[in-house]
């Protein structure tokens, strides 16, 4: 009986190795799966290198789910350890080190995001690893053997590290030694597939090689699009502004879904819903509404996306928010804490600093972690959503 592996190539971008046509040696991924014994063991690899998961970042974490769904063991690795160096995939330059307690708190809220998509439940479905497991007790001779499997020229043809050696910017050993961890990764593990966007095609590469090197079988490699930001141009980035954040209120994230353009309406679709593509009404206003509304209900449950969908209704930001006028802030410039006590999100500026520096205080969906943060005026805190903790939110307005 063949098996319908729609659900394997839904949203994916390459697949490798692929046997070419007449050679019968080499495997198949579909193939291994219907010929295993045994779950699979698939893994992702996420480097807490910031506080927050935008759904960009979500879109490995739903088909690692899919593969769990279809009774496989998805091994979550969380790059404890490789986070202190920072992937330098798409870098200009070189990454700021992370010191352990940035990475432990970021760790811990990349667990709360990807929650609600993972199935954390189902007796071995997932094991999260930490990195920091192995690659702590690496010795010296173990990390030259490591070294010893590439050469420099290998280094250099990998893209960032290629245009910045051309540009004679800086690049650091320690930078070398990030694809070879990562790739080392996998023989800890003994992973037989790894997800990853399409910028992380040689760091699985490397994990192929050094599962060989380390005489165990090479994993397969499914590389997953990197999703094009809200404003329809750029990869989907904080920095740039055009993200949706999986911890932002449901009402933000169906405000933004309502507005993503046209032309990416499909991909969207595609790769964050597991809906059939030919539900998608064609009309694209009737589009962005189906997608936001499902988006939400994924996430928060049906009860809440059509709140999220009344309140875009009777006028967009406002709604299901309440909101807290910044005139009654004494004044300016004020505290994040004192701001925290005057809403009543928190009883008192000193319960704001606490609830700071356990990390469950937001703006805008950005965590916010320096207790003295603090705002000169009134309008840059205009229209932001101030949240505590996942359920206690308010919208700030200036007048």
């Amino acid at each position: 009986m063949t098996q319908n592996f729609s659900w394997l190539h839904r949203g994916v971008a390459e697949i490798f190795p692929q046997p070419h046509v007449g050679d019968n040696d080499t495997e198949s991924l579909e193939k291994r799966l219907l010929n295993s014994d045994r779950p699979l063991r698939i893994k992702l690899g996420i480097d807490p290198t910031g506080a927050d998961i935008h759904f960009g970042h979500s879109i490995p974490v739903r088909k690692l789910r899919a593969f769990q769904d279809a009774g496989h063991t998805a091994v979550l690795i969380i790059g404890d350890f490789t986070a202190r160096i920072g992937d330098p995939t798409g870098k200009s330059e070189v990454r700021r080190q992370l010191t352990e307690a940035d990475v432990a708190q970021n760790a811990q809220t990349y667990l709360d995001q990807v929650r609600p998509i993972l199935d954390f439940d189902t007796p071995g479905r997932l094991e999260v690893r930490y990195n920091s497991e192995w690659l702590s007790r690496l010795d010296l001779g173990k990390t030259l053997e490591l070294l010893s499997t590439m050469t420099v020229g290998q280094m250099l043809a990998k893209e960032g590290f290629a245009e910045r050696y051309k540009q004679e910017s800086p690049i650091f050993l320690h930078e070398f030694l990030y694809p070879l961890m990562q790739g080392y990764d996998s023989v800890a593990v003994e992973a037989d597939v790894e997800l990853g966007g399409t910028d992380q095609k040689f760091n699985i590469a490397v994990g192929r090689d050094l599962q060989r090197h380390f005489g165990l079988k090479p994993q397969f490699g499914l590389l997953l699009p990197i999703l094009i930001g809200t404003d329809g141009v750029q990869k989907m980035s904080k920095s740039l502004g055009n993200y949706v954040g999986l911890g932002e209120h449901p009402s933000q994230k169906y405000q933004k879904f309502q507005g993503v353009p046209d032309n990416l309406l499909s991909q969207y679709f595609e790769l964050l819903t597991d809906l059939p593509l030919d539900s998608l009404p064609e009309n694209p206003r009737h589009a962005q509404e189906f997608l936001a509304w499902e988006i939400v209900c994924q996430y928060h449950g049906e009860q809440v996306a059509n709140e999220a969908k009344e309140a875009a209704k009777s006028g967009g930001k406002e709604g299901t928010l309440p909101e807290f006028s910044l005139a009654a802030i004494p004044q300016f410039p004020a505290k994040l804490a004192f701001i925290l006590g005057a809403t009543g999100l928190c009883k008192s500026g000193g319960e704001g600093k606490r609830k700071i520096q356990e990390g469950g205080v937001r703006l805008d969906g950005n965590k916010i972690t320096d207790i003295d943060t603090s705002f000169s005026q009134p309008s840059e805190l205009n229209g932001k959503v101030l949240q505590v903790g996942k359920n206690k939110f308010v919208r700030l307005v200036a007048g």
